[in-house]
């Protein structure tokens, strides 16, 4: 990344799934269409050399920046990728199992409602959806929850997948030390 003040930003997605299922964790920027998914991969991350991938987790307090950027084969449309996330136990878990390599994919996160469910699916508050009364607003029935309506997502992964091998964990102090961690607070945090 030559040209660090021209890298173009984009944190329009929702969050970061980890997966641990595979060879090697995966890492998944979650989009919100599959349209749009599909074109960030087309016009982007194809693009990508995989040797090039580089990963930041940059942890401010109970929060981190999760920041990605690569060279590309096709400069023009290049753009690094960044969002401020809580940390979680997946995260954590992420952070303690990944063997400094990973699998980058995309995916799409979907939220559901009791009638887009099959009967077993688990709404946020713990319950399956069969514990939710359709009638009543989807509120659930357990007497000591407080839910007073169903939610659930699903989170469908591409199956394109690129090798990261360059991924840090870094304090904020650390990152004037970091180009890629370091442009990007420098133009989405510090310059705010």
């Amino acid at each position: 990344m030559s040209a660090q003040s021209s890298i173009q930003w984009f944190e329009d997605f929702v969050g970061v799934a980890y997966r641990y299922y595979d060879l090697r964790m995966n890492i998944v920027p979650l989009l919100m269409e599959k349209k749009q998914s599909v074109s960030l991969w087309h016009d982007t991350i194809h693009w990508w050399l995989d040797p090039s991938i580089k990963v930041r987790f940059v942890e401010i307090s109970d929060d981190y920046w999760f920041i990605m950027g690569s060279d590309s084969q096709r400069p023009d449309t290049n753009m690094s990728f960044f969002k401020v996330l809580h940390k979680s136990e997946n995260y954590e878990r992420f952070k303690k199992g990944h063997d400094g390599e990973a699998y980058l994919r995309l995916g799409i996160y979907a939220n559901k409602s009791l009638g887009d469910v099959k009967k077993n699916a688990l709404c946020t508050c713990g319950h399956e959806a069969v514990d939710h009364d359709e009638g009543d607003n989807d509120v659930c029935l357990y007497n000591k929850c407080d839910c007073k309506g169903f939610s659930s997502f699903q989170v469908t992964l591409l199956k394109r997948k690129k090798t990261i091998t360059d991924i840090k964990f870094l304090e904020e102090k650390d990152v004037k030390d970091d180009p890629l961690a370091w442009n990007c607070l420098n133009r989405n945090k510090y310059s705010k």
